[in-house]
């Protein structure tokens, strides 16, 4: 028996549930009471579309909806302004209007771009997000964060929209790559190092359930995962102070991602060698011990993670796409680093000679 986890990100009146189940997608009440119009369009791509794009639409043929499609390309190198123009084009095409909904199934990239296009097709439409990886239901389809990439920069176009609700079913990980799932996992162990240090726990000795897929395991760490993001974007919607804790070792991450062309690396494979280099950050300047980068180490091993940057990275590299990256303030870079297994702070008060160490160290 899998339960009916309900959360809700609280946001006043533009807070939102998110739902976490097994099957969900075969309860269509969950869909259809979130979508105020009559009409809405799907958005998903060309992997998730054989897989659960029938699920949806029988879901909007019940409620009556009227509804269209757009399947998009899959990959992060299709997180662009033109990704963005083709949704905008099926709804003006199909004559879509304010009322209209639209419905993000798919992983992250599908989720941020179907958001940024709510956010600006007639000054914002309503959306909900379907995410069906890992990475997604855990993080990227809560909190409102929409965008696409720039060829500098990886989320550099974007807004903060919030959906109408998120409706994350367990079961569509069953068909997710064993390359996504561990990726997804990159983003769960974050939320063990960052704020809670009895899930890290929790998470060493359920990882190889958990990379197993058992069902009661997965919804737990989706729904503790999901409760924190929650908690933290309740207090900062924004990211102007606390939220930016949810970035450990993006910063590091974004940079890989930049560097070695979108899509080559998955973002949770890359957050995964730079929460390893915020890790080692943190240690040099003495602020945890040498064992909490061990454990990290080895738990993000046994999800099947890299730990190691690339080979084509170097210091001037590193440094020359993390000096245009969002949380740059003023010319300077700020990380989120750890001070102890559970707290993360956003700090720019590091040494200088340190970071260069901990970028040599993973060139």
């Amino acid at each position: 028996m899998n339960p009916l986890h309900t959360l809700n990100v609280d946001l006043g009146d533009r807070s939102y549930p998110i739902f976490i189940g097994h099957n969900l997608l075969e309860n269509h009440v969950l869909l259809t009471d979130h979508i105020r119009g009559s009409s809405a369009v799907i958005v998903t791509n060309t992997t998730v579309a054989p897989l659960y794009l029938d699920a949806v639409k029988r879901a909007l043929e019940q409620a009556p909806i009227r509804f269209d499609c757009v399947i998009l390309p899959d990959g992060e190198q299709f997180k662009t302004l033109q990704s963005i123009e083709t949704i905008i084009d099926k709804l003006i095409t199909c004559r879509h209007d304010r009322k209209t909904t639209l419905i993000a199934l798919g992983g992250g990239v599908v989720g941020d771009i179907t958001g940024f296009a709510a956010a600006i097709y007639q000054r914002g439409v309503n959306f909900v997000q379907i995410p069906t990886t890992l990475l997604s239901q855990v993080d990227s389809s809560v909190g409102g964060k929409t965008g696409v990439n720039h060829p500098a920069g990886k989320n550099m176009i974007g807004a903060f929209y919030q959906p109408q609700c998120v409706i994350a079913d367990t079961a569509t990980l069953d068909t997710l790559p064993v390359r996504e799932l561990s990726a997804g996992m990159a983003e769960v162990i974050k939320y063990g190092l960052i704020h809670d240090a009895t899930f890290f726990d929790w998470l060493e000795q359920n990882m190889d359930q958990l990379m197993q897929r058992d069902p009661q395991s997965m919804s737990e760490a989706i729904r503790v995962s999901c409760q924190t993001k929650a908690d933290v974007v309740a207090i900062d919607e924004k990211e102007s102070g606390i939220r930016a804790i949810l970035n450990l070792g993006h910063t590091f991450g974004h940079a890989i991602e930049s560097a070695m062309g979108y899509g080559n690396w998955l973002h949770g494979e890359a957050v995964a060698v730079g929460m390893v280099m915020a890790a080692d950050l943190s240690e040099r300047h003495g602020w945890i011990a040498p064992d909490v980068k061990q454990r990290a180490v080895a738990l993000l091993q046994r999800a099947s993670l890299p730990v190691k940057a690339p080979g084509q990275m170097t210091v001037e590299k590193y440094m020359e796409i993390m000096s245009i990256d969002k949380k740059v303030d003023r010319g300077v870079i700020k990380f989120v680093l750890l001070e102890a297994l559970g707290k993360a702070i956003i700090t720019s008060d590091y040494q200088g000679d340190l970071l260069q160490q901990t970028l040599m160290e993973a060139s």
